[in-house]
C-alpha cells in the first residue's frame, strides 16, 4: 500500500490524527490507523504554533504509516480551533514542513467550525452550530462560507456553555444579593461547588482557563431546570441564541440542512427541547437532521475528497484553504 492520506483534528483537548486511504475504506472516521495526543498545540504572539504542531504531528503520521503501509502521505488535512484568527504562522510555514517531511503534495488548512460543518452534514447546504465551552455557527450555499458569534467568552459565545454557566452564577449573585432574577437553587450550588459567593470573583478572573470554569457550572443550570424557572429562562435564553446565530448563516433558499454539534447537547432535554422549537421557529424552510460525525470526520471527509478531486465546498483563506506543495508526494522521511 502505498499513497494516502493524514487527517488532523486540532483543538483544545489535543490532536487526533487518522492516515487512510482515499480508496479504501471510504469517509469513516477511523481510517487505517489512529493516534491521540492529549496535549493542545501552544500558541503565542504568532499564533498557533507550527513547530509545536509538528513536533507532535510527524512521530504520530511516521508510526501510523508504518503500521499501515502507506508510504506517502499526499494529501494532509489539518483542521485547527482558532485558524480564523491565529492560523498565519501556519498558513506560512506549515505546508512546506508537511512536504519535506511527509511527503505532502496537497495541504489544506480549515477552520475547525468547518470541520466540524462538514462532519456533521458534508458538503451540502446548510448551517452547523457547533455548541462546547464555546458557540459558532457556520453555514454555507457552496459558493462562500458564513460565520456568527465565536467571539469568545468575553465578546460572545452567546447561548455556549461558559455563558450558560456564568448566567448561571450571576443569578447565583443576585440571590446573594436580594435582586431581582436571582435563583436560591443556584446559589446552593455554586456556594458547594466554588465555596461563599462573595469570594468567587478573587478566585475566577485571575484564572487563564476561566471558560472551562464558567462552562463546568452549565449542567448545574441544566440539573435545576425542571424545578427553577430562573434555570429553565436561562436555557431558553441560550436555545434562543443558538437559533440566531443558526438562522444568520443559513442560507435562505431551498432545503438546507441545519445541525447541532458539541458537547453542549449531552445536558439533554433540558436544552434539545427549547431548542428544537426555537430553531422551528427561526427556519421553518429548513431541515433539521442530527449530526453525522464530529470535526475528525470532517477532516477525514474532506482529505478523501482532496485526494479524489471531488472537493465542491468553496474555498476561503481563512475557513478552508488549499495549496498545493512544490516538492511535496516524496515518500516519508523516516
Amino acid at each position: 500500500m502505498s499513497g494516502g492520506f493524514l487527517a488532523v483534528d486540532s483543538g483544545g483537548s489535543g490532536l487526533r490524527v487518522v492516515v487512510g486511504t482515499a480508496g479504501g475504506d471510504g469517509h469513516g472516521p477511523d481510517g487505517l490507523g489512529r493516534r491521540v495526543s492529549r496535549e493542545p498545540v501552544r500558541t503565542g504572539a504568532r499564533g498557533i504554533d507550527p513547530g509545536h504542531l509538528m513536533t507532535q504531528l510527524v512521530p504520530m503520521a511516521r508510526a501510523l504509516t508504518a503500521e499501515t503501509g502507506v508510504t506517502r502521505l499526499g494529501t494532509v488535512v489539518v483542521g485547527a480551533a482558532g485558524l480564523a484568527t491565529l492560523g498565519d504562522a501556519l498558513r506560512a510555514e506549515l505546508p512546506g514542513a508537511l512536504a519535506r517531511e511527509l511527503g505532502a503534495g496537497t495541504v489544506a488548512l480549515v477552520a475547525d467550525a468547518v470541520t466540524a460543518y462538514v462532519g456533521a452534514i458534508g458538503p451540502r447546504t446548510g448551517a452547523v452550530v457547533a455548541a462546547g465551552t464555546g458557540l459558532i455557527a457556520t453555514g454555507t450555499d457552496l459558493t462562500r462560507w458564513h460565520r456568527a458569534d465565536g467571539w469568545g467568552h468575553l465578546l460572545g459565545d452567546c447561548g455556549g456553555g461558559a455563558w450558560i454557566g456564568r448566567a448561571g452564577l450571576e443569578a447565583a449573585l443576585r440571590a446573594h444579593d436580594g435582586r431581582r432574577g436571582g435563583s436560591a437553587p443556584l446559589l446552593a450550588r455554586a456556594e458547594e461547588r466554588f465555596g461563599p459567593v462573595a469570594g468567587l470573583p478573587g478566585r475566577l478572573y485571575p484564572r487563564t482557563d476561566r471558560p472551562a470554569v464558567l462552562a463546568s457550572f452549565a449542567p448545574e443550570v441544566a440539573a435545576r431546570a425542571a424545578d427553577d424557572p430562573v434555570a429553565a429562562d436561562i436555557l431558553r435564553a441560550a436555545a434562543r441564541h443558538m437559533a440566531d446565530s443558526a438562522a444568520a448563516v443559513c442560507p435562505t433558499v431551498g432545503e438546507p440542512r441545519v445541525a447541532v454539534t458539541g458537547g453542549l447537547l449531552k445536558m439533554g432535554d433540558p436544552l434539545v427541547v427549547p431548542l428544537e422549537e426555537e430553531l422551528a421557529k427561526r427556519l421553518p424552510h429548513a431541515r433539521r437532521t442530527a449530526a453525522q460525525g464530529d470535526p475528525l470526520h470532517g477532516s477525514v471527509r474532506l482529505a478523501t475528497d482532496l485526494a479524489t478531486g471531488s472537493l465542491t465546498l468553496p474555498s476561503d483563506d481563512r475557513m478552508l484553504w488549499v495549496t498545493t506543495v512544490p516538492g511535496g508526494r516524496q515518500s516519508i522521511r523516516r
